[in-house]
């Protein structure tokens, strides 16, 4: 009768590591979500304040009521070659419309198209697929676009000349796929 009793002390007792173990996760779950309702109420994971492409949208609205009359020219089909962040290589088709305020930017284009696809080529080289892939990885190549294809433009004019500087004020991605 004696053994009956210590047999049933056992089983009822359990694994104390177990139990451990339970009341860690429990605790562990609890920190995470307390963590992410602290992060989503202050606003740090609102998708709609603080990514770099809605600033970019604030400050394109402001510039879009100073500009006036707009042209748009294209250059199409590039392809590109990357490399992802184990440094396999991957290709890239990119095509892309310039909006500007210049009504001469087609013959503009074709005196500088070769520049300009030289620099962006070298401005997608140097990031990864991953970083393309994102939201913020566009819009931050887009506005390094925009600055060197007006850099280049604007060396091409000649000094007197009435045509605008920094006469590009937005880029259109009109085809952006990596394989």
């Amino acid at each position: 009768m004696a053994e009956e009793e210590v047999a049933v002390e056992k089983k009822s007792g359990g694994n104390p590591m177990m139990m451990i173990l339970i009341i860690l996760i429990v605790v562990l779950l609890v920190a995470v979500g307390g963590i992410g309702y602290f992060l989503y109420s202050k606003g740090i994971l609102d998708d709609k304040t603080n990514t770099p492409t809605a600033q970019t949208e604030q400050v394109n609205t402001v510039k879009k009521e100073d500009i006036g009359e707009t042209y748009k020219a294209s250059i199409d089909s590039l392809v590109l070659n990357i490399t992802d962040a184990k440094g396999r290589a991957k290709l890239m088709k990119l095509s892309f419309t310039l909006k500007t305020t210049e009504p001469s930017i087609e013959s503009i284009l074709e005196d500088t198209k070769a520049e300009i696809i030289d620099s962006v080529i070298r401005q997608v080289s140097a990031r990864s697929s991953e970083e393309l892939l994102t939201v913020g990885g566009k819009a931050m190549l887009k506005e390094e676009m925009i600055d060197e294809i007006n850099n280049i433009l604007n060396d091409s004019i000649p000094e007197g000349d009435d045509r605008k500087r920094n006469a590009v004020v937005d880029i259109f991605f009109t085809s952006f796929v990596i394989k």
